[in-house]
């Protein structure tokens, strides 16, 4: 484990006041936040650029829609809520069937339509937005995960989490769903991480809460055989979200739809750190190689610029 300043120096981890200020505020401009702040105009942009996304089943902007709920979603039997502007998976609300008049949750609670309307009136009132705000509420399909990751998840839908520095996949990991996490893919509520090698796709450590794991504890399957397919399709996804977004340092979240493949989830201006825990890397000797190279080199298409990181590593 990491225990002291020296180490962390030694080791290249990169840590919160050098992630804000000489990546966040240098290289993502202020006026481009919205675009992934928001989670809907990230969906619309990316459907601009030809990126595939998650199909959107509709969008609630006001308390009055609330009279239709059940018009609009009553036929459904699976489907995904979430706030425009959350973070941190808060908000987030899962739907996987149907139990007569019920609307079952990924552990098999069940909810009734007065408790969904409830959920998407907080989430318009601003309860899980940033600052508070009052907020817009996305009606999502739910992806159907490839089977790949039928023994690395729990109750929920795992996905990739990709550092792009100016078009430059740098760092990777995958989000496993767990009990303890209730089936989100969010290492602070207990999800597990797992680092991902960038030229195999294969996986290097594991770690949940900060702590090295082996197996999953919920199906007990062991990380060290997990390898993800078509891995350079997925890393010239993430590379060209720098084309379409601007923003220089961004975490792209991918997830793998059994029938489109791979899509994006969404983007982060501000992406977390413990992803050099579960790689078992630090990222500031991989952000020093990009900011190294000449603009010609910047300036290649996003194959060619995961290509060149391949080589390198």
């Amino acid at each position: 484990m990491i225990t002291s300043p020296a180490k962390l120096k030694k080791n290249k981890i990169l840590g919160m006041n050098s992630r804000n200020i000489e990546y966040i505020a240098r290289y993502n401009a202020r006026h481009l936040y919205p675009l992934v702040d928001d989670k809907l105009k990230t969906k619309r942009s990316a459907k601009n650029a030809g990126i595939a996304v998650p199909e959107l089943l509709g969008v609630i902007e006001s308390q009055w829609q609330l009279k239709n709920l059940h018009g609009m979603i009553g036929n459904w039997d699976k489907f995904v809520i979430k706030p425009t502007r959350g973070s941190g998976g808060k908000g987030i609300l899962v739907i996987t069937g149907r139990d007569s008049e019920l609307y079952v949750k990924p552990n098999g609670s069940k909810l009734d339509l007065a408790a969904i309307r409830r959920h998407i009136n907080n989430i318009l009132s601003g309860l899980y937005s940033l600052g508070g705000k009052p907020d817009c509420v996305m009606l999502e399909a739910l992806i159907e995960y490839d089977a790949v990751f039928n023994d690395y998840t729990y109750e929920g839908v795992p996905d990739l989490r990709i550092i792009v520095f100016k078009g430059f996949p740098v760092m990777a990991m995958l989000r496993c769903s767990t009990h303890a996490s209730d089936g989100r893919a969010n290492l602070h509520q207990g999800a597990i991480g797992v680092g991902l090698d960038l030229i195999t796709g294969h996986s290097l450590f594991a770690v949940q809460h900060d702590r090295p794991i082996e197996k999953h504890p919920d199906t007990d399957k062991s990380f060290s055989e997990l390898e993800i397919p078509g891995w350079d399709n997925i890393l010239e996804l993430a590379s060209s979200c720098y084309e379409m977004t601007g923003l220089g340092y961004i975490g792209c979240d991918i997830v793998l739809d059994k029938q489109q493949g791979p899509v994006i989830l969404e983007l982060n201006a501000r992406p977390g750190l413990a992803i050099q825990l579960a790689s078992g890397h630090g990222l500031l000797e991989r952000l020093h190689y990009v900011e190294g190279l000449d603009a010609e080199t910047l300036e290649l298409p996003p194959r060619e610029k995961v290509r060149l990181v391949q080589s390198h590593y």
